[in-house]
């Protein structure tokens, strides 16, 4: 089985791309950078970027009937590694023990010249 999931809380595809592919047992989510899905206007700041990602990722994942506590492993790419304390301190707040597995990578560029973007795989 696999499933689209799909919500106007959380930023459409830039291209040819599902925000998410639900397999029945997890919940694969696409990078979310930090567009305001109201506006699609971009926060300034790692901090502001960092909320408005996992906001978007918290909004698939409820189109999807989970929540931050279904996430098992999250992949964080920075536009530079001087960001990972705030994004970090961000990030601390949006889980619970036990924390997800994850990766942070710092990447020569994002889409939109953000400062972050935030993929999810979760499980049912």
């Amino acid at each position: 089985m696999k499933k689209v999931i799909a919500t106007t809380a959380a930023p459409g595809a830039i291209g040819p791309y599902s925000q998410a592919i639900d397999t029945g047992a997890f919940v694969f989510a696409s990078g979310q950078i930090p567009i305001n899905p109201a506006n699609g206007e971009i926060p300034e700041g790692i901090t502001a970027q960092t909320t408005q990602s996992l906001a978007n990722v918290k909004a698939i994942l409820e189109a999807a009937g989970l929540t931050m506590a279904n996430v098992v492993k999250t992949t964080v790419f920075l536009s530079d590694m001087a960001n990972f304390g705030p994004m970090n301190e961000v990030y601390a707040q949006a889980f619970e023990a036990p924390y997800p597995a994850r990766s942070a990578v710092a990447v020569r560029e994002l889409p939109k010249g953000v400062l972050v973007e935030i993929e999810v795989l979760a499980m049912r």
